[in-house]
């Protein structure tokens, strides 16, 4: 899921496009953009998709293994939800994000690395993390106490 301020989306574009050509499983590219960009040469197992709307992301990504994306907290919240294995590559300069996916790594959930340094041997360190676990939260609401104002 490419996403972000131009040029770091670009930038992210070119650099997946470059680093997953000798990837051999299907990709595919949520371009993250209402514009008609240019037509990208791709190889034959690379779909490419400008824009998806809320539900339709949902879909591919639960039909997804593994989420490239960036690190942004709503991002994160979603593929937490889903319960999904996501590798983070934060956007350049927002720090919040660096932080989010530095937190994510350290908890063994989810790897990271910069924009600058991703090569598709950082992908063999997914093994490394669990992912987002979906868990059943159960919880019982006493309203006696919840009025009560205990």
């Amino acid at each position: 899921m490419l996403s972000g301020p131009e040029p770091q989306r670009t930038l992210l574009e070119v650099k997946l496009l470059l680093e997953l050509k000798s990837y051999k499983g299907n990709i595919l590219f949520v371009r993250g953009t209402l514009l008609n960009l240019a037509k990208i040469t791709k190889p034959a197992n690379f779909k490419v998709i400008n824009y998806l709307l809320s539900e339709e992301l949902e879909e591919v990504i639960n039909q997804s293994k593994v989420i490239l994306a960036r690190s942004g907290y709503s991002t994160i919240m979603d593929l937490a939800v889903l319960g999904k294995k996501a590798f983070f590559i934060p956007t350049p300069g927002q720090f919040e994000q660096e932080y989010l996916a530095n937190i994510l790594n350290q908890k063994l959930i989810a790897p990271f690395v910069t924009q600058e340094e991703f090569t598709i041997e950082h992908l063999k360190r997914l093994d490394e993390f669990s992912g987002f676990q979906l868990q059943k939260i159960t919880f019982k609401l006493d309203f006696f106490k919840l009025f009560e104002g205990k």
